[in-house]
């Protein structure tokens, strides 16, 4: 899950918990009255602050996709899907006291340890599995599927595993082959799609432009970017950082006379299905789509040691913060996402700033 689940809020998020423009560091303040401001944050930060919130290496944590994607079978049904990478190396977190007392020692530890670990032999993995949703049963879920800050329960959509993604190798240059890397979301293959996910839909954009931005217009050509199977020919031609001369005779417009890439016609998804007005647009309201009670969830689930370590991680940022109207926002959160979470949260803020 996310901290946000409308695109519009993205950069006033970032700026909230990156370096204040004053003081140049971070601060509890921002964090915290970001955070007042965004019930819908409660479910992401109760796993932050959690114990999975400070994994004890790369290697023994999970990675999720967290947006909602679309696949389409060959009989063009479409269906949507999230994604879970979960770790072979098993689970392993640290305590606060732990981390902080780790990173004294190498503020770099969790890129020593893959590092090492890769030199080693001892090559990480990860198993996928998707969660697998028939597109027909969006619109009835019981909350909006489409909800970055939400997960969909395997009790409801079971795992189904599909592979295996290991780590074999370290990069030879770090700045060529992982500072140079131009991720985004909108890299799709034929089959994979977006969703209504409005979060995924103002990334689809947004990375490939900050790519533009930081790499270059060429970026694709660089070899970390660049397709290794197979080569999709376009139009575009030059412009700085080009490596890809092609022929003395191709032509940089369509349509032409000459040779050049085909029109295939061939969809590479399923079409969504638009409503309504354009513009401004709410998902249709769900019967549990409050920001609240997947949070509490998560909190019901830990055992009594993980909602002490829980409670104690929040109140140690929370008791930092200087405006009482604040805390007492982030702390009405707590309590309706669980009336005992909320209870402890306050004794320990409290407990603190006495």
């Amino acid at each position: 899950m996310f901290f946000i689940k409308d695109p519009i809020k993205f950069p006033d998020f970032i700026h909230s918990q990156k370096r204040d423009p004053f003081t140049g560091k971070q601060e509890a303040d921002n964090v915290w009255d970001f955070w007042a401001h965004a019930p819908e944050a409660t479910h992401q930060i109760t796993w932050l602050m959690g114990d999975r919130g400070i994994p004890a290496s790369y290697r023994h944590m999970n990675g999720y996709g967290s947006h909602t994607y679309q696949w389409t079978n060959e009989a063009g049904e479409a269906f949507f899907v999230k994604y879970h990478f979960k770790t072979n190396q098993g689970i392993r977190s640290l305590s606060a006291d732990q981390a902080a007392e780790l990173v004294g020692k190498d503020a770099n530890s969790h890129q020593t340890d893959l590092l090492q670990a890769i030199e080693r032999g001892v090559n990480p993995s990860w198993t996928l599995y998707v969660q697998v949703m028939p597109a027909a049963e969006a619109a009835d879920y019981r909350f909006n599927p489409f909800d970055l800050t939400k997960v969909w329960p395997h009790s409801d959509y079971p795992l189904q595993r599909v592979g295996r993604l290991v780590l074999d190798r370290n990069p030879d240059n770090v700045f060529a082959e992982v500072e140079q890397a131009a991720f985004s979301p909108n890299n799709f293959v034929p089959g994979i799609g977006p969703s209504p996910d409005k979060m995924l839909q103002g990334r689809l954009f947004a990375y490939a432009d900050a790519h533009r931005y930081r790499l270059g217009v060429n970026h694709t050509q660089l070899p970390v970017n660049a397709p290794k199977a197979t080569v999709a020919e376009n139009y575009g031609r030059d412009g700085a950082m080009a490596t890809r001369n092609g022929s003395r005779y191709d032509k940089n417009y369509e349509p032409n006379s000459y040779q050049g890439p085909a029109q295939t016609d061939a969809a590479l998804s399923a079409p969504l299905a638009i409503h309504g007005w354009t513009g401004t647009h709410e998902a249709p309201a769900h019967t549990k789509d409050d920001d609240f009670f997947q949070a509490g969830e998560l909190y019901r689930l830990m055992s009594e040691d993980e909602k002490k370590r829980l409670v104690a991680n929040i109140a140690g940022g929370l008791s930092q913060v200087s405006r009482e109207d604040v805390i007492e926002k982030n702390l009405a959160h707590f309590a309706a996402a669980d009336a005992d979470y909320g209870k402890r949260v306050r004794e320990a803020v409290e407990a603190l700033r006495d």
